[in-house]
């Protein structure tokens, strides 16, 4: 009898491929903001399911992980930042098997002043408008009092708060525009239908603030798809996210308790 051959897939390579790119997706989404997405809802379910409004409750950003050991709580913010950059990490080794590198998602030096024009630009439009619309929305009860920090007052605060500001932009914009587009638009997705997901997505891990916070990112998600599909590039967008992240830090830090209008927890 002959010796049976090797067993052949039946799949076709087409299906393999198009397979791997949803779960390699997937994945991806499910160790970075799909899992921050889920943590939220859950944490927004709590709050409404929670005695007293919504704007009675407060979401801190940044807090202090050891509070009154400076240094073990240092250790502890940069031990964060860096261990939430490591999808970034994995997104550009996945790049790197197609040959390309995140360069192919426009984040690189190769157009510093156009990339920090625009990402100006940007921030400063969002920026006014974002705060006037979160004033809107928790004034109006669909949204939590958000405290974008409260760390202790130590020589490291503001350096940390910056870290973290360019962590979350270049982690939200790498993954949520630049790698997810390249998939679902190598996966067939019409460009109306990664527009939404990629938006939707943005406003579901800022569920935890409220409906205000859900919106007004999806809002931001939409017009930063719009911009990444006319420009082609996510650097830009990594500067807006940063200037807008930095001026909430920083200026809360700032001016926290000294102006009527920044509400407090």
């Amino acid at each position: 009898m002959a010796e049976a051959g090797p067993v052949v897939d039946s799949i076709p390579q087409e299906r393999l491929s198009r397979r791997s790119l949803r779960d390699e997706t997937l994945l991806v989404l499910a160790l970075s903001l799909g899992a921050s997405g889920v943590s939220a809802l859950i944490s927004f379910i709590g709050s409404v399911t929670r005695p007293g409004g919504l704007k009675d409750q407060a979401a801190t950003l940044n807090a202090s992980a050891a509070p009154g050991r400076p240094w073990l709580d240092l250790a502890w913010q940069l031990f964060g930042i860096a261990t939430a950059l490591v999808p970034v990490a994995l997104v550009a080794h996945l790049l790197l098997r197609e040959g390309r590198s995140l360069r192919a998602l426009g984040f690189d030096r190769t157009r510093p002043g156009p990339d920090l024009l625009r990402g100006a630009v940007i921030a400063a439009v969002i920026g006014s408008s974002g705060i006037a619309f979160y004033l809107a929305a928790r004034g109006l009860g669909f949204n939590l009092t958000v405290v974008p920090e409260a760390l202790p007052e130590v020589w490291w605060k503001y350096p940390v708060l910056i870290l973290s500001a360019l962590q979350n932009s270049i982690l939200e914009e790498v993954v949520v525009v630049g790698y997810l587009l390249r998939r679902l638009d190598q996966l067939g997705w019409t460009p109306r239908a990664s527009l939404v997901g990629s938006a939707v997505l943005r406003g579901s891990y800022h569920l935890y603030q409220g409906i205000g916070g859900f919106i007004g990112n999806m809002v931001m998600g939409v017009v930063f798809v719009c911009l990444y599909r006319r420009w082609g590039r996510v650097g830009p967008l990594v500067v807006a996210h940063s200037l807008l992240d930095i001026g909430a830090f920083v200026g809360y830090a700032l001016l926290a308790g000294k102006v009527g209008w920044l509400p407090t927890a």
